[in-house]
């Protein structure tokens, strides 16, 4: 791959922050490697004949300064369209939700993939891999879990379980996701309004009190994990059990223990063959919860926690592949 300019699919760029987004670490770690950056959003895509079928992206030529604290903290060329072949690797990194417009983009950047770009991660896999309905693939290394429409269906779960959380499938960032009881007072009520009267299928899965030590996130590249960060509830008041940072959560330097380490080595085969370079995974209490395909964060808490700079190893890692 060389040094060919790389292209990041992300949301306007103003609107990240560079001491938290990850895109951006791996933007600033890219130019690191010597790597030209460019930038573009899902509306700068195009195809059509005058191009030859190409798929093309008005894109901007971007700069992004190491001192993540400046501001502005990047530089932008002017838009320019250029055929996706120009670049050695296409990052797809638009955050949720996963709309009509990212689904149509998937589409445009697969056209892109059979013309032999590389798309990170595979345009094909980030549609079939729902971040809730994938770690279904391996429910043996999960908490018992149950995903249906049928209010009866999941409040006999939820009496079986006594505890159980409620996940939205196209939830992010821990938006939707609700605790309750089999004895809560208008369980069924709320299980009503979670399935949007039982016409859309909500996960349930039995709740591990041992989120409350956390909830780690665990980065792998290319099927290897390069890093962790434990992320723990904030609890308080409120009785907050999410550990996810958009909600609270506090980050805190964390070790992979033994199964852990097991449970990434019993995915990494299905990430490769499936053409997710970048993913993170989450597990609480030794059991798999998601497996976070579309723009997995957590890289500058690894790399400020643990000392491991995360970003370079993994554009040193694809420009070996």
């Amino acid at each position: 791959m060389g040094t060919a300019p790389q292209l990041f699919v992300i949301d306007p760029i103003a609107r990240l922050n560079p001491a938290k987004d990850s895109s951006v670490a791996l933007m600033q770690a890219a130019q690191r490697a010597g790597v030209p950056v460019w930038a573009a959003t899902l509306a700068d895509l195009s195809a059509g004949p005058a191009a030859s079928d190409a798929v093309a992206g008005h894109s901007c030529w971007v700069w992004a300064t190491p001192v993540t604290s400046c501001e502005p903290w990047f530089t932008t060329g002017e838009p320019q369209l250029l055929p996706l072949q120009r670049f050695g690797a296409v990052w797809m990194r638009k955050d949720p939700p996963v709309d009509e417009a990212y689904l149509y983009a998937t589409h445009l950047l697969e056209l892109a993939e059979r013309q032999g770009v590389r798309v990170l991660n595979r345009p094909a896999a980030l549609r079939a891999w729902n971040e809730k309905l994938s770690a279904l693939r391996w429910s043996h290394l999960m908490a018992p879990t149950l995903v249906a429409s049928q209010v009866e269906t999941l409040a006999a779960f939820a009496a079986e379980h006594g505890e159980v959380v409620l996940k939205p499938l196209g939830g992010r960032a821990g938006q939707g996701v609700v605790f309750a009881a089999a004895g809560t007072p208008g369980l069924r009520a709320l299980l009503e309004l979670v399935t949007a009267q039982q016409t859309l299928p909500v996960m349930v899965q039995a709740f591990l009190p041992g989120v409350a030590a956390g909830d780690k996130r665990i980065l792998l590249v290319d099927g290897e994990p390069l890093g962790a960060v434990n992320r723990v509830p904030s609890g308080g008041a409120g009785g907050e059990f999410r550990s996810n940072l958009a909600v609270g959560g506090q980050p805190q330097a964390t070790e992979l223990s033994a199964a852990e380490r097991a449970i990434c080595a019993e995915l990494a085969p299905a990430l490769r063959a499936e053409g997710l370079f970048f993913v993170g995974i989450d597990v609480i209490d030794g059991r798999l919860s998601e497996i976070n395909v579309t723009s997995p964060t957590g890289i500058r808490e690894v790399e400020r926690l643990g000392a491991i700079p995360l970003a370079d190893l993994t554009i040193a890692r694809l420009l070996q592949s």
